[in-house]
């Protein structure tokens, strides 16, 4: 394993800024732009038909266990695989989808649209927490999926994803699942938690570039949906690699996950995205996460230590990379410690901090004792 020094090499916003909001939009590894700025630099249709864009869903595949690339998709950004889901399942009149009170808008509003008719069932929180017992008493025989994210985007809560697909699919419903709290900080496992929709964008813990992200849809469950949206790539590959005029007088779906995907997708970050998924899997996503809870958990007694009130449950089972405290003014506070080279977010009344694997302790002391000169 690569030594802290290392690593941080990787990372040049160290130099002059303590980074601890990936919860928000990491700052993109030298690896990372130094591809991007490979490829603008030599960007030609050579160039283009170089890149692997299988290699970039095989490494997604692998970084949540999924059993195969074939399951993956190219999507834009999170919220559009919620949509492209969201308009693909089907409803009746007394079709409804349960849901938190804890979530990112993204992933409830595609369920508001009046057009798809479906009632939103919200399970209230205990004590910042989601109990899968709660979820359980919501419901019914109408539920056409139980939509949720990995991570709570405020405090950091984490779903049991186990648990939630038990539930689910005992009432004949599909768990959906925003990952992008999560992935590139936690390990998922798409096979063993049963998942059936996991859906992220690359630009947070994932380290990668904006406009790029992945769809995972269960091998089972991918030639049982119509895409709502259709284009040239949604088809068999056979369909357009010809000499000849493509097929414009049928439609062949694809039978891999790439059937929910439209047209081009973005090759900037396609290049991105390979170089961040190699750098977390060759640290190891195990590694990450262990490292992450280090950081968590100095940092929660730092604040214990203080007096300020945890808004983030301290039992790891319900824990990720993302803690929340109350504190007065926090987006003055926020602004403060921005004019210090400190960088987090507020979130419900608090301090939202997100660290990575390349973060330290003495990071995070810097960052409490900045709070308490300013509280």
């Amino acid at each position: 394993m690569q030594s802290l020094e290392r690593i941080r090499e990787n990372f040049p916003i160290v130099r002059n800024k303590i980074f601890l909001n990936h919860a928000a939009h990491s700052p993109l590894p030298k690896p990372v732009a130094d591809a991007i700025i490979g490829y603008v630099k030599e960007a030609s249709e050579q160039w283009f038909s170089e890149i692997n864009f299988e290699e970039a869903k095989g490494l997604f595949a692998k970084l949540i266990n999924a059993k195969r690339k074939e399951e993956v998709a190219f999507i834009p950004n999170t919220s559009t695989g919620l949509n492209i889901v969201a308009n693909m399942l089907e409803y009746n009149e007394n079709s409804n989808i349960v849901t938190t009170d804890l979530e990112f808008p993204s992933v409830v509003y595609p369920w508001l649209k009046r057009k798809l008719n479906v009632k939103v069932r919200y399970v209230k929180n205990s004590s910042g927490k989601i109990l899968p017992e709660a979820v359980e008493a919501a419901v019914d025989e109408n539920t056409v999926a139980i939509v949720v994210s990995h991570v709570e985007y405020a405090n950091g809560f984490r779903n049991d994803l186990k648990a939630l697909a038990g539930i689910a699919h005992k009432n004949g419903a599909y768990l959906v699942v925003d990952a992008i709290q999560s992935a590139g900080a936690l390990t998922i496992d798409v096979v063993k938690d049963d998942v059936d929709f996991l859906c992220t964008a690359c630009y947070k813990w994932m380290l990668g570039p904006s406009g790029i992200g992945f769809l995972y849809v269960r091998e089972e469950l991918i030639e049982n949906f119509e895409p709502p949206f259709v284009g040239w790539a949604s088809v068999k590959p056979e369909v357009f690699e010809t000499v000849d005029f493509w097929n414009i007088w049928s439609l062949e779906f694809s039978e891999t996950a790439s059937r929910f995907e439209v047209g081009g997708p973005s090759v900037i970050g396609i290049v991105g995205a390979i170089e961040a998924l190699k750098l977390l899997l060759n640290f190891g996503i195990e590694n990450i996460e262990r490292r992450i809870f280090e950081l968590t958990d100095y940092l929660i007694e730092r604040i214990k230590e203080q007096g300020w009130q945890l808004q983030t449950p301290e039992e790891k089972r319900w824990r990720s990379g993302i803690v929340n405290f109350l504190i007065d003014k926090p987006q003055e506070m926020v602004t403060r410690l921005a004019e210090k080279g400190i960088i987090v977010s507020a979130r419900t009344n608090g301090i939202r901090v997100s660290p990575h694997f390349y973060n330290t302790k003495e990071e995070i002391d810097k960052l409490v004792e900045e709070c308490k000169v300013n509280v």
